[in-house]
């Protein structure tokens, strides 16, 4: 007989330690609900074992809350013995991790059934099969993920963002100084460190800017067709941020509003798609193309992604933290309007051509998953398409924007909103939806049970 042929994963890993022959281990990882990536370390003697064939990994890894705990009373949890669960690695996300003292690797994989049926917790696997009934519409879906964030200093005794300090003065930088390029020279080094990070690991990392608060950055990522990849690249662009600036004396924050006088941090979606002539499936129909009133398809997608916007906020919104941005003088969306190149709006058509004509998603915090955030849109997108909703009046640019708010504001309403939903868990899976409502309302509740310096400062005096 034939020898059998190497999977993709092993293939990919003799062409690796061919290019890195002294590799001595592996980190393979994989994102859990909140976004943070969960990992273990392989040895050399595990490496062809592991990538030849599979591993067990507790599937619960992916159920925990942001602190790394298990959530009670759900399954997959310490509740019912934390079980493991099989683990194969994603072929093509294997890279070298630059920042290593040692020749070391990292991966993804994912969780499965014994059945070889994808485990329906693992966010990889909520977006694939978000993106099914899409893909039917059109063929190829291209995004490409913005994250905002700060860098704060590492030494000081409270977040503090990383701020330049005026020549010949010594002191710190008054005001935003947005998109002030001197700001990016500040931290060049910081800077070449993360993009060579990034070309090692393919990770198509593009333009850098500082944006709207001090000591707070944007990079976005290149667009892709393909959304899985696009959220490996958005969830390891994080870690390398974070690396890069452990080594050069700062913190990357990705919280969704550390300071209360400052701008929030956001994850930006672009997103298009292609139908199956290989065209632009918001550019097809008979009305204008690439400027306002815009083609039904488009039209209809912007409406299910508005109609959805509430049921989903739980997803774009994740945390307690997360609510602190969505205020209207924090310059973000705070309510599913749409219109063309305006910044304040959640659905946002920015300035493109007919091949690319695409809508760019704003509701979400940095801190959010992007695979579920990516996947709720899928649905959104879907359910506007095939109900031909239409997304009410646009705000054109220029306008000046009176807010009617419609999406939550307080954690526990999106959260009830979501388990509420009619149309998520058609899209993301009946169980999942009742794995994350529990997951989130377990850290809710424990958030809300903390003391906080606040409770005395308001109470124990006044009453």
């Amino acid at each position: 007989m034939p020898a059998k042929k190497p999977n993709a994963a092993l293939r990919e890993l003799k062409a690796f330690l061919q290019k890195y022959p002294d590799t001595w281990e592996i980190e393979v990882m994989v994102p859990d609900l909140a976004g943070v990536l969960r990992a273990k370390r392989i040895r050399a003697a595990e490496f062809e074992s592991v990538f030849g064939k599979h591993f067990y990994m507790p599937g619960g890894t992916v159920l925990l809350d942001t602190l790394g705990s298990t959530v009670p009373d759900m399954r997959w949890s310490s509740d019912d013995g934390d079980p493991d669960t099989e683990a194969r690695i994603v072929p093509g996300s294997l890279a070298p991790i630059p920042w290593s003292r040692k020749p070391t690797g990292q991966a993804m994989f994912s969780f499965y059934m014994r059945d070889g049926s994808p485990f329906f917790a693992d966010p990889r696997h909520v977006l694939a099969r978000s993106l099914e009934p899409l893909r039917k519409l059109a063929p190829t879906i291209i995004m490409a993920c913005e994250l905002e964030f700060y860098l704060l200093k590492a030494d000081a005794d409270q977040p503090t963002p990383r701020v330049s300090v005026v020549p010949g003065v010594g002191r710190p930088q008054p005001g935003p100084q947005v998109y002030h390029p001197d700001d990016l020279w500040d931290i060049e080094e910081f800077l070449d460190d993360l993009h060579e990070y990034c070309e090692k690991q393919d990770i198509p990392a593009g333009t850098t800017i500082s944006e709207f608060a001090p000591g707070q950055f944007e990079i976005n990522l290149h667009h892709v067709a393909d959304p899985l990849r696009a959220c490996d690249h958005a969830v390891l662009l994080k870690r390398a941020v974070k690396a890069a600036a452990r080594k050069h004396g700062y913190v990357a924050c990705f919280m969704a509003k550390p300071f209360r006088d400052e701008s929030g941090s956001g994850l930006h979606i672009h997103m298009s798609l292609l139908g199956k002539d290989g065209k632009n499936y918001f550019s097809q129909g008979k009305e204008k193309l690439t400027e306002p009133p815009y083609s039904p398809q488009l039209r209809h997608a912007i409406g299910g992604l508005a109609k959805t916007m509430a049921e989903a906020t739980a997803i774009f919104a994740p945390n307690a933290n997360s609510y602190r941005r969505l205020r209207p003088e924090s310059f973000a969306p705070v309510e599913p309007n749409w219109g063309p190149n305006h910044r304040s709006v959640s659905l946002r058509i920015p300035v493109s051509g007919e091949k690319d004509l695409r809508f760019e998603h704003r509701t979400s915090g940095a801190d959010a998953n992007p695979y579920l955030v990516t996947a709720a849109i899928a649905a959104g997108v879907h359910y506007g398409i095939t109900n031909r909703i239409e997304p009410g009046p646009m705000v054109e640019e220029g306008d000046v924007i009176t807010l009617e708010r419609k999406i939550p504001n307080r954690w526990c309403i999106a959260i009830d909103q979501f388990a509420n939903s009619e149309v998520m868990p058609e899209y993301l899976g009946k169980e999942f939806c009742e794995s994350f409502v529990m997951n989130r309302r377990y850290e809710e509740r424990m958030f809300h049970n903390i003391i906080s310096s606040t409770d005395f400062d308001w109470y124990l005096r006044a009453v």
